[in-house]
């Protein structure tokens, strides 16, 4: 990856702990965006982040170009949203490839998106994989040893976006990557921490106050409570808001609101710049 401006960059350590005790902090809000939904020139204002599909799972040149150009246009950083080859299924198929084909996708779909970006002037700044890439890496150590090494070959400076508490985050961190916890607005909470299948009833919150609620929770009180009602540690240090979601532009008008008003900074995290 060649040297560029990089987009929107703040001087935020994320793996510290971010502090509420008077009300202050600082945390991510990300969405994932260019899948064709119609939701992402509503959603971008309220960001801090974009996940970009970048063709496997849906869009295409035209639609990581445009994607970009929105994410500069409101100062939000830009990342690889790297999926199975899936286009049929949205990317939410599992499918079980062999790790060399594995790495070889994943590194191809970041590079398309650098190549896009770099053409803007501007830097990629995380990687976060999609549907059940994300779901199959967050639960098998394996899996997500081969999604981390696939992005720190590409650039050890990138951060890595995966499911709080998951093999997502615990691999990427052995091997040097910065992380970044994600938790969900938009998705109900299992008691091991996984998120709650969308097969099943109850997987998505589509209530507002619902949303903002658990957002609340997982933020100042470092927890959330699951589907069986019970109350769980979690680490939030980027809030999801899925671009796809019936409810997507309104929850991230509201979540953004909301977190202002308590006093919480909306800001991507720092890269680890000159690893």
């Amino acid at each position: 990856m060649t040297s560029k401006q990089p987009g929107k960059l703040k001087p935020n350590d994320s793996s510290k702990a971010l502090s509420f005790g008077e009300g202050l902090g600082e945390v991510d809000l990300n969405s994932d965006m260019g899948e064709g939904t119609g939701n992402d020139a509503n959603i971008m204002p309220f960001i801090s982040s974009a996940n970009i599909a970048c063709g496997y799972h849906a869009g295409d040149e035209e639609t990581m170009n445009r994607t970009i150009e929105l994410a500069m246009q409101y100062g939000v950083s830009i990342g690889a949203h790297p999926s199975f080859p899936d286009m049929e299924n949205f990317g939410r198929k599992e499918m079980y490839l062999d790790e060399q084909v594995l790495y070889d996708i994943i590194v191809l779909q970041i590079q398309v998106l650098d190549t896009i970006a770099e053409s803007a002037g501007i830097t990629i700044h995380h990687v976060k994989p999609h549907g059940a890439l994300y779901n199959m890496g967050a639960k098998d150590p394996a899996i997500a040893a081969i999604i981390a090494r696939s992005v720190k070959d590409i650039d050890p400076s990138l951060v890595f976006y995966g499911l709080s508490g998951s093999h997502l985050i615990n691999e990427a961190k052995n091997l040097g990557l910065k992380t970044a916890s994600e938790v969900f607005a938009d998705r109900t909470y299992q008691d091991d921490g996984s998120l709650t299948p969308r097969s099943q009833a109850g997987a998505l919150i589509e209530i507002e106050e619902h949303a903002l609620q658990q957002v609340l929770q997982m933020i100042k009180t470092g927890t959330v409570q699951t589907i069986s009602g019970k109350t769980i540690p979690i680490i939030a240090e980027t809030i999801c808001i899925h671009g796809d979601g019936k409810h997507a532009a309104v929850f991230a008008k509201k979540i953004n609101e909301v977190l202002k008003a308590e006093g919480i900074m909306i800001s991507s995290p720092h890269r680890n710049i000159g690893t």
